[in-house]
C-alpha cells in the first residue's frame, strides 16, 4: 500500500538542527494524524516505518514519519545525540504537525523509537494513544549492539562500532544516558490507551520486554502478538497487518464525536499564543467551540444535551469548575511542598448550581438567584488534625478562588 500523496517536509529538531520528515496523506481529509519514530540507526525510510504508513493512509490517517538527528537526510551528527536527544526529537515532530497540519493523536514507535514515544508521550498532550512495535523495555538494552566495543568506549570516550553494515561513533555519554533511563513511571502513568506490538520469534528484542511494558502500564492496554515477524518486520504482510490494526484499535480513542464522524482537526482554527486563550465555534452542533489555550493545548467545549448541545466537550461551567478545582489541588501542594508535610494526593470535587437568594442567610443579596459552588475537598495522607485544617484555610488562598470573589473588570470589543 502506498499513501495518497507524500510530502517531504523539514523541521527544527530538539537541538535545533533540521531534521528531514515525510508526510503521507490519505485521500481525502485526515481523520486524525500519527506520528511514527523509526527504529535504531534506521531511518523514517526503512521498510517498517514507510509500510506501516501506507496501511495507516489506506484507513484515512495521516502520518509523519522523520529522521531522527544525524540519521537519514537529517542535518547533525550522531555521535552527539542520545536517548534524551531522540526524545526532544520526537517532541519537535510533534510540535511541528500540530502547528502545521493537525496534532498527533497516535504515537507509534518501532523498536528504540518505541521507547522514545512512551518516554515522550506525557509532553506531547493531545495525543490519545501510543503504539509500540518490537520495543525494549529498557533503552540500554541497544548496547548490546557493541557489547564487544564497551571497554573502548569508557577507557576512551568513543568507539566506531559496526550496525547494520555501517559504521557508527557511540560515545561514552551515550552509554550514560540510556543507563540512566527507567521507563517504569513514564509507563505507569502514561495516561493514554497503549497497544504493544511484539513478535516471539523476535530475536533483537526478546518477547519479556513486552511483558515488562504491559505489567508496568495501567489500563486501556492491548497486547497483539506478531507470530512469526522479525524484528524489523521486512515482510510487507507483517506491516500491513499492525497498520490495519492499529487503525481498528486506535479508533475507539481518537474519535472526538458520536459515532463515526471525524476527530475534530483543530489546525484549521485559529491558535492561542502564550498567555492566551482562543474559542472559535467549530461548526459541530449548534455550540460546540474548539478551544485554544496556551498554543500548545486544545479542547473542545459543549453544552449538554439537556440543553441544546451535542455533550462534545465539556459545558462552560465545567471549565470553570476545573479551573477552580486544579487551582486548589495546585496551591495545596506548594503549600505542602513547602511545609514538607506528607500530602500524598488532593482530590477536588466541584458542583455548581443557583439557588433562591432568601435561601442562603450569610448571603449579601436578598432577592432572585445566585450561583453556588460546593468545593469538597479530599486530603490523603499522614497528616494531622490541625495540618488538614491549614490546608483547607489556604484553598481559598488559590489565585482562580481570589479572582471569583475580588471585583472584575472585562472589557469587550470587536477585532478589527
Amino acid at each position: 500500500m502506498t499513501a495518497a500523496r507524500s510530502e517531504k517536509v523539514t523541521f527544527q529538531g530538539g537541538n535545533g538542527e533540521m531534521l528531514a520528515a515525510r508526510l503521507d496523506f490519505p485521500e481525502g481529509a485526515p481523520k486524525a494524524y500519527a506520528l511514527f519514530a523509526h527504529c535504531f540507526t534506521c531511518s523514517k525510510d526503512v521498510f517498517a516505518a514507510a509500510r506501516v504508513a501506507g496501511g495507516l493512509t489506506a484507513h484515512g490517517i495521516a502520518v509523519l514519519r522523520f529522521d531522527f538527528t544525524g540519521l537519514g537526510a537529517s542535518e547533525g551528527e550522531f555521535a552527539n545525540t542520545n536517548f534524551t536527544s531522540n526524545v526532544a526529537d520526537l517532541v519537535a515532530a510533534a510540535t511541528f504537525l500540530s502547528e502545521n497540519h493537525g496534532a498527533a493523536q497516535i504515537l507509534i514507535g518501532h523498536s528504540l523509537g518505541g521507547a522514545a514515544a512512551l518516554a515522550a508521550a506525557a509532553r506531547i498532550p493531545q495525543a490519545a494513544a501510543v503504539v509500540t512495535i518490537n520495543a525494549p523495555h529498557d533503552p540500554s538494552h541497544v548496547a548490546g549492539h557493541f557489547h564487544a566495543a564497551m571497554d573502548e568506549i569508557n577507557a576512551e570516550g568513543e568507539a566506531e562500532v559496526s550496525l547494520g553494515g555501517r559504521p557508527f561513533t557511540i560515545k561514552k555519554h551515550f552509554l550514560d544516558d540510556i543507563s540512566a533511563q527507567n521507563l517504569n513511571g513514564a509507563i505507569a502513568g502514561l495516561g493514554k490507551a497503549l497497544l504493544v506490538f511484539h513478535g516471539p520469534r523476535d530475536e533483537i528484542v526478546g518477547i519479556d520486554n513486552a511483558q515488562r511494558i504491559f505489567q508496568a502500564a495501567k489500563h486501556p492496554k492491548s497486547f497483539i502478538s506478531l507470530d512469526d515477524a522479525d524484528h524489523l518486520l521486512h515482510r510487507k504482510e507483517d506491516a500491513f497487518y499492525v497498520a490495519d490494526v492499529i487503525a481498528a484499535w486506535s479508533n475507539r480513542y481518537i474519535s472526538a464525536d458520536r459515532g463515526d464522524e471525524s476527530v475534530q482537526d483543530f489546525a484549521r482554527f485559529p491558535s492561542a499564543g502564550v498567555g492566551e486563550v482562543v474559542v472559535t465555534e467549530s461548526g459541530q452542533g449548534i455550540y460546540a467551540q474548539a478551544v485554544s489555550i496556551g498554543g500548545a493545548h486544545w479542547i473542545t467545549a459543549d453544552e449538554p444535551e439537556d440543553a441544546g448541545g451535542d455533550d462534545l466537550g465539556p459545558s462552560p461551567y465545567d471549565l470553570l469548575l476545573a479551573a477552580l478545582g486544579a487551582c486548589t489541588a495546585m496551591t495545596l501542594r506548594m503549600y505542602a511542598a513547602r511545609k514538607k508535610w506528607p500530602l500524598a494526593r488532593v482530590s477536588v470535587r466541584l458542583s455548581h448550581k443557583k439557588i433562591h437568594a432568601e435561601d442562603c442567610a450569610e448571603c449579601e443579596t436578598r432577592s432572585g438567584k445566585i450561583d453556588t459552588i460546593d468545593r469538597e475537598i479530599e486530603i490523603i495522607g499522614d497528616l494531622d488534625r490541625q495540618s488538614r485544617e491549614r490546608l483547607l484555610e489556604i484553598a481559598d488562598k488559590c489565585p482562580v478562588h481570589r479572582t471569583l470573589h475580588s471585583e472584575i473588570r472585562e472589557v469587550t470589543h470587536e477585532k478589527a
